[in-house]
């Protein structure tokens, strides 16, 4: 396997890593930075998850000490773009093109700061998707800001519960849900194949593809295990930035591809496991299913600035396994 998309031949590699920069005369200072920002980040960061998110503290009590992490690193954000809005020109007769509560953010995953970045502005609810399955796995912050640093896996662990998108959405009326379709970490360079969670989602429903991207992009993820470069590019350099892009809102059931899919003329045999049968029929994906994952996949690409790729969950694995051979994860 190469390292670039040759599935379609565009020469995006999205799993290789961002070169670090070189120290040069910035040495001292970036040595300085880490040194002290790192018992500052330790110490909010496990304030926050030991302590602060047990306590009665309420949204904004929480998303206030979320804001103290991303501040110790200088993480700021610093654009924030939204489909059909004039930049500036937000107003509140137009939250209704934010992702509210009940509604669902289908957002790109590159880097553990999504998750915390997010949390800090929505307090949603995190859900981690497998690329074969509309169904999800409930997850909490920290799991996944850790499944950023993750082996990708086409299958979820055995004994992992998972929940329709639907009876999540109902469970938590007030709160937003997070999808991240493509399933696994990128470089932020190519949007991967999404999988089919965001087939679960409610019809009406509102979907929100948001692309979060960074400057340095040196704080993306793709290669799982490097929690030490990660922590030290993230506090050693003077300042992060985010631009966040939000695509106009899609919904299942909007489209005139929804149509019911045709029934299978298929006859049973006494080999045939109904339940089986059921499964399959349940993972069928529809033109209407096709058209809606086209949809987002396309509005990411485009808020993101760059191109869909064919690499999938699947290439990433046998990518990582080429990658762990030929150079050392730290």
């Amino acid at each position: 396997m190469t390292l670039t998309n040759k599935r379609i031949g565009s020469g995006i590699a999205p799993f290789l890593p961002i070169p670090p920069e070189p120290l040069g005369l910035q040495a001292p200072l970036r040595v300085f930075l880490f040194c002290f920002r790192l018992p500052l980040f330790i110490f909010v960061t496990a304030a926050y998850f030991l302590i602060l998110q047990w306590l009665p503290i309420g949204s904004l009590g929480k998303k206030a000490a979320l804001w103290c992490i991303l501040g110790v690193p200088s993480i700021w954000w610093i654009d924030l773009q939204v489909d059909g809005v004039r930049k500036g020109s937000l107003s509140k007769q137009q939250q209704a093109r934010l992702p509210q509560p009940g509604s669902v953010i289908a957002s790109s995953f590159t880097s553990p700061i999504d998750a915390v970045y997010l949390a800090a502005i929505f307090d949603p609810i995190f859900t981690a998707s497998y690329p074969n399955t509309k169904q999800v796995e409930r997850i909490s912050l920290l799991q996944a800001i850790l499944r950023a640093f993750a082996q990708p896996t086409i299958h979820p662990e055995p004994g992992t519960k998972l929940v329709d998108v639907s009876s999540l959405v109902s469970k938590y009326p007030n709160r937003p849900i997070v999808i991240f379709p493509e399933c696994t970490t990128t470089n932020s360079r190519g949007i991967l194949p999404l999988g089919q969670s965001l087939l679960g989602v409610p019809a009406k429903t509102k979907i929100f593809p948001v692309s979060l991207r960074y400057t340095p992009v040196d704080v993306v993820t793709p290669i799982p295990g490097s929690y030490l470069s990660f922590i030290w590019t993230l506090l050693s350099k003077p300042t992060h930035c985010i631009r966040v892009r939000i695509a106009e809102c899609v919904q299942r059931g909007a489209s005139a591809f929804d149509t019911p899919p045709a029934r299978s003329t298929r006859k049973s045999t006494f080999e045939t496991n109904v339940l089986d049968a059921l499964e399959e029929d349940s993972n069928q994906v529809t033109a209407a299913d096709r058209a809606l994952l086209d949809q987002v996949g396309e509005s990411l690409a485009r808020l993101g600035r760059v191109k869909r790729v064919g690499l999938g969950v699947q290439e990433k694995i046998d990518f990582v396994k080429m990658w762990s051979r030929m150079r050392k994860t730290w």
